[in-house]
Order: structure tokens, then sequence, then C-alpha cells
């Protein structure tokens, strides 16, 4: 049988070297970085931006929701998170603040 199995032999080498706890140490501060810059930091300031899109909303402004409706706004609650969207003469709509992607330049409703 040993035809198509070869023996196995234990190998006589060096003794098992014991790893440093810096190199880990190391390793996890360099994946900490690479995760503070690739993906936290650019989150961030997304977020920071979108507050201050949201916190400068005023009566007149032509928005664009997440849901893709554009619209202008009529009324704005300070006290609420919620904001009146005129879509055409006829239909108001309400939507939450946060909902806004963002504002657009004046008359893109007339050129749609």
């Amino acid at each position: 049988m040993s035809f198509f199995i070869s023996n196995a032999y234990a190998q006589s080498g060096p003794a098992s070297q014991q790893g440093g706890g810096m190199e880990l140490l190391i390793m996890l501060g360099v994946f900490g970085l690479i995760f503070y810059f690739m993906l936290y930091r650019p989150q961030a300031k997304r977020v920071k931006e979108h507050k201050n899109l949201v916190s400068s909303l005023s009566k007149g402004d032509e928005v664009l929701t997440q849901g893709g409706l554009v619209g202008k706004i009529t009324k704005v609650a300070e006290d609420k998170d919620f904001i009146e969207v005129s879509i055409n003469e006829n239909n108001n709509i309400v939507v939450q603040k946060s909902a806004i992607t963002a504002v657009l330049p004046k008359g893109t409703m007339k050129n749609i």
C-alpha cells in the first residue's frame, strides 16, 4: 500500500518561536488608522454637510427629496422637524427635514 501513499516523517527543526505582542499591537494600530481614514472620517463629513443643509432650509428654496420629488418649500416649522413642500399649484406634501437630499438652483422647477 505504500506504493500510492508516501510515508510522512516528522521534521526536526528549530523550536517554535514565541511571537512578540508588539507586532500584534502595531498591526491593530495600522488597521485602526485605516478604518478611521477610510470609513469613519468620510461618513462623519457627509453627516456634517447634511446637517448644515437641513439647518439652512428656508421658504422658497427648491429642493429634491430622497424619494425623488422636486418641489418648492412653502412652510418651515422651526420647532418641529417637518417642512411643507409644494409640488405644483394644487399639491402640497409634508416631509421630514432630514428627507431633503439637495437644494436645487432657483428656476429648476420651471425647466423640468
